[in-house]
């Protein structure tokens, strides 16, 4: 009897979880730092191949090195190799690749910013990115000021004609209430409130964005989770990741100041804040703000 073998279906790539994002060009301030190989570039090759960037999408790096595109690109080849963990896929790749470019230049250079807007407009042409941009300060915190003024100075946060620009600041956002205040008001001078992201990247990771829903759609947490079940949390930050090459950053800012005002404080106030009315973003901050308020500040107990 003769036997009939049947060939295997080719299967279909996984579904696609969330919204792709619009048409844009990412500008990265500090394209040759820790920051961008580290997080950024593995976050948006991973982007790629879940087909959340838009077909029109394109990046732009500008940092101090002196790197031609094709450097640039064997750069971030490399960065993704190192931090994604899975063999890079030749298809994504090629695909993001030719849509990478540098511009060296350092960021007090007033000039680097007319070069900035022509680069801009000619990756606009090739892309199709509808001109909205947006401008990761994956830079040193006394940067951001200037790097915004520039940016506004050329007309790059001006929106018109149904394009949008937007602004993404890195914490340490100051050092001290005083100079978040200063830095908070320079930026508002320049661009709307709208158009200003001041993110946290720790928020990025999985078990914190999963605390929300463990909390509030679990029927057998949610009703316990209150000061009648729960005698303490206790929440501890275990680094596998040393100081590496930015004991410079460290030496300015710290490490309590670099772990403790932002990352730490995110985490206690999920995991202590009320049920918010919505997951709307401005209902998440309310709530997570009364957390803050209600912090009781001790006197540090000094050992002779």
């Amino acid at each position: 009897m003769a036997q009939t073998t049947e060939e295997p279906k080719a299967t279909a790539p996984p579904p696609r979880i969330g919204k792709q994002g619009d048409p844009c060009i990412m500008v990265i301030f500090g394209a040759a730092g820790d920051l961008t190989g580290r997080l950024l570039i593995p976050a948006l090759y991973n982007l790629a191949r879940a087909g959340l960037l838009s077909k029109e999408f394109a990046v732009l790096g500008v940092a101090r090195a002196q790197l031609s595109d094709e450097e640039f690109r064997k750069r971030v080849y490399e960065d993704i190799k190192t931090y994604c963990g899975e063999c890079v896929d030749s298809d994504v790749w090629d695909w993001f690749a030719s849509r990478f470019f540098y511009l060296p230049g350092d960021f007090n250079d007033k000039g680097l910013y007319a070069k900035l807007k022509e680069s801009l407009s000619k990756i606009d042409q090739e892309h199709s990115t509808h001109q909205n941009f947006f401008y990761y300060m994956a830079v040193a915190p006394k940067y951001f000021g200037p790097v915004v003024e520039q940016i506004a100075a050329n007309g790059l946060m001006d929106q018109n004609d149904g394009h949008w620009r937007r602004v993404v600041i890195e914490k340490p956002f100051g050092h001290d209430l005083e100079s978040a205040k200063a830095l908070n008001q320079q930026l508002l001078k320049l661009a709307d409130e709208k158009q200003i992201y001041r993110i946290d990247h720790y928020l990025g990771k999985e078990t914190v964005q999963n605390i929300m829903a463990f909390r509030f759609a679990n029927g057998i947490f949610e009703p316990v989770w209150n000061r009648r079940y729960i005698d303490h949390v206790q929440i501890s930050v275990a680094e596998t990741v040393g100081v590496e090459g930015r004991g410079g950053y460290f030496d300015q800012a710290g490490t309590l100041r670099d772990m403790v005002p932002n990352h730490i404080m995110q985490l206690i106030s999920l995991t202590a804040m009320e049920p918010p009315i919505s997951f709307d973003a401005n209902a998440v901050r309310d709530e997570q703000a009364k957390i803050l308020h209600a912090i009781r500040a001790r006197p540090i107990r000094r050992w002779n």
